[in-house]
């Protein structure tokens, strides 16, 4: 792995940390390359039942490194083609790997969470921020658009009015209302050790049903009522067979 991407395991817990913090975590295209690496290193490890993500030094992450990124123009390119089994390029699949992984993500936000880094948070099911975090979709101030799937849950978490706006003004929102609007699910003065708590209340669940919760909600978010009531049969159907199964051996 890279070493600005800081993986450790303890327990239950998965720690995933950007590690760049003189430059604010800001991400470059190695950086979005060890996320994805990371994400398939947490899936095969089966005692992890959640991930908290994090950012060392004074932010979460500034976003991407366009300076960095600009250095290799030809590597922006290569990167933005996607690979047609997965649907997503490099720099999605930084983000939507951690959408894929069956456990939850928890991110931990202080300080700056901006453009790719917002996106990185976005695609966490559960975002703790600090009282003091700052949010910018902020591809605007450089003539561009969230293209790190932004697109796919901006608009699910804060409805398209907000997104919208967000996205075109690339302005920047304070930690209380991104809590207001969605951004943000709970602020805390200590956002790491919200997530572990988390972390511990659902290594007491069931981990068949914490994974198909979370399936059952992705797959179900936009579709119509009858696909997401047959999604939710589908999703429920192994679950009960699973039951089904234990109480015979218990018997």
């Amino acid at each position: 792995m890279g070493t600005h991407i800081a993986v450790r395991f303890d327990g239950h817990r998965a720690y995933v940390t950007l590690d760049r913090p003189d430059k604010h975590n800001g991400l470059t295209i190695d950086m979005l390359h060890d996320l994805v690496a990371n994400a398939k290193l947490v899936a095969r490890r089966s005692e992890v039942r959640a991930v908290i993500l994090s950012g060392n030094g004074p932010s979460f992450s500034s976003g991407l490194d366009i300076s960095a990124a600009m250095s290799d123009p030809l590597a922006i390119v290569r990167n933005f083609v996607p690979l047609p089994w997965r649907g997503t390029n490099a720099f999605q699949e930084a983000c939507w790997a951690w959408r894929r992984l069956p456990v939850p993500v928890i991110a931990a936000v202080h300080g700056r969470c901006y453009g790719g880094g917002l996106q990185l948070a976005l695609a966490a099911d559960v975002r703790f921020a600090t009282p003091d975090a700052e949010f910018s979709a902020m591809e605007a101030k450089h003539g561009l658009i969230p293209d790190m799937t932004g697109a796919a849950t901006l608009s699910r978490l804060i409805g398209m009015d907000k997104a919208l706006l967000l996205t075109m003004t690339a302005d920047l929102v304070d930690a209380d209302r991104a809590a207001r609007i969605g951004l943000v699910t709970e602020l805390t003065p200590d956002p790491v050790a919200e997530a572990e708590k988390l972390a511990d209340r659902l290594a007491t669940r069931s981990p068949h049903a914490v994974a198909s919760a979370k399936k059952l909600f992705e797959k179900s978010w936009r579709a119509s009522t009858r696909r997401t009531l047959a999604i939710e049969r589908a999703t429920q159907l192994p679950l009960i067979l699973r039951k089904a199964r234990s109480r015979r051996t218990e018997d």
